[in-house]
């Protein structure tokens, strides 16, 4: 297999309650896992299918990186990027997302340009599309 070509990168001021959420609620494995002091996760790898996502511990606000990344709830919920997960199963992440207590912003429902999917957003703001319409695979 090929290593994808572009690999999301998101951080949280609670990066080990965001994997927790990710791994049990969206579906994502952990692949690797570096902890940092305290309870901050330094640098994380999550899968799912053949995507990454890597999450770690937003840093101190005197990093040089942390001068360049706000979260959501810094821009009054606003983002500026999203992640579209591609699953099998979407009505059952939905369930999981519900039970989870996860805010929904758009309901589960079939797609016009096909598959059926939902929106949510994260307890630290991010959005999450999730559905199981694919745009690599041939088109109806």
């Amino acid at each position: 297999m090929s290593s994808p070509t572009v690999t999301a990168s998101i951080t949280y001021r609670n990066a080990r309650a965001a994997i927790d959420w990710l791994v049990q609620v969206l579906g994502f494995k952990i692949h690797a896992l570096y902890p940092g002091e305290g309870d901050t996760i330094l640098h994380s790898e999550l899968t799912l299918g053949t995507g990454m996502v890597m999450v770690g511990t937003l840093p101190a606000f005197d990093n040089p990186y942390r001068q360049m990344i706000r979260l959501p709830n810094e821009v009054g919920g606003f983002v500026t990027l999203s992640l579209n997960l591609v699953v099998p199963d979407p009505d059952a992440v939905y369930d999981r997302a519900k039970a989870a207590n996860t805010t929904i912003l758009m309901d589960i429902e079939d797609k016009p340009y096909g598959g059926r999917g939902f929106s949510c957003r994260d307890a630290e703001g991010h959005i999450w599309h999730v559905g199981s319409y694919d745009p690599w695979q041939p088109k109806k």
